[in-house]
């Protein structure tokens, strides 16, 4: 439980430090945004990486989804996804009622204004 508290807390810092870069003018905010997603992307890559690195290759693109939803995400977010929908053109939507990196984000009026720096992604947009 500790190391989650940790986890939130340096996820929260890290959103903010860069933030207020952007704020004090050293980075433009579109920047921001990018850097933020570069970041998220790159520890995904390398989660994914690690976790399937002993297992058999994936039979198609919903064997992919399955995995996130059920493994991948139980392993890092101690919870399975609630909804997986798709529109069997490509586009998946990952669904987690209480996705814990953006809860604290919800759950308070001071944080509204910042709610728009949210990417597309960070929703649970997939697309191949």
């Amino acid at each position: 439980m500790a190391d989650e508290a940790l986890f939130l807390l340096l996820h929260n810092e890290m959103v903010s430090g860069v933030y207020k870069s952007a704020e004090q003018g050293e980075v433009e905010n579109g920047r921001c945004i990018t850097k933020l997603e570069n970041m998220g992307f790159r520890v995904g890559q390398g989660l994914i990486e690690r976790f399937t690195k002993d297992t058999a290759r994936f039979k198609d693109e919903l064997d992919i989804m399955k995995f996130i939803c059920k493994d991948f995400w139980t392993t890092v977010f101690k919870k399975q996804i609630d909804n997986l929908r798709t529109n069997h053109q490509g586009i998946y939507v990952l669904q987690d009622n209480k996705f814990r990196l953006l809860t604290q984000m919800s759950a308070g009026k001071q944080y509204l204004e910042h709610a728009s720096k949210s990417s597309p992604r960070a929703g649970g947009w997939m697309n191949r």
